[in-house]
């Protein structure tokens, strides 16, 4: 697995479709990513250097990348590439393939089965993901992420969803997808700021 993810993000996001994130008594096919670079990406944490809420992104490859957004919601990202290099991929959705009644319980709010881990922070509700994974090393559970066997026939891509500045626009299309997919978020533009 590590072998895998050693590589930059916008490489190997498209190639984790379809793998299987292990989470605790859940486990998905992943559906949807998007992929992020460190200083030369304005969307990126890591865009301004190492923080101690970035500081996983920096390396090495296989751990998980786990951060609070909005004040409310928990996001995950798996850390790929060499060393000191922040490059990571965000978690977007995914089909829960096992542990269905463990996801159901956790997202009661969900309408339907493809709701249950539609968009970044219900994936963490559904697998159990917590701020406290944080640094987790994904090789030796109990989360695991299993690459796929063979890549997803068709990868759709386009810009990061509800992502400001820059690193929201068609300059950065490392949003990677399952066209047609039931479980795929729907694309959100970022608010655009205005002055007063």
């Amino acid at each position: 697995m590590t072998r895998f993810l050693a590589r930059p993000a916008t490489q190997v996001a498209p190639l984790m479709l379809g793998g299987i994130l292990h989470g605790r008594g859940t486990s998905l096919r992943i559906t949807e990513v998007e992929a992020y670079l460190g200083p030369q990406d304005p969307g990126s944490h890591a865009y301004r250097g190492m923080t101690r809420r970035n500081a996983i992104m920096f390396g090495p490859a296989g751990h998980l990348y786990v951060y609070f957004t909005y004040g409310m919601h928990v996001c995950a990202n798996i850390v790929c590439g060499a060393d000191g290099e922040p490059t990571a991929v965000l978690l977007r959705a995914g089909e829960v393939v096992s542990g269905l009644d463990e996801a159901r319980a956790r997202r009661t709010t969900s309408k339907t089965d493809a709701d249950l881990a539609r968009g970044p922070a219900r994936l963490c509700v559904a697998l159990g993901i917590t701020l406290a994974d944080d640094g987790a090393d994904l090789a030796t559970g109990p989360l695991r992420f299993e690459p796929p066997r063979h890549p997803a026939a068709v990868v759709a891509s386009g810009p990061r969803t509800g992502v400001s500045g820059a690193g929201g626009s068609g300059d950065y299309p490392w949003r990677f997808w399952v066209p047609g997919d039931p479980t795929v978020s729907p694309y959100k533009r970022s608010a655009p700021t205005t002055r007063s």
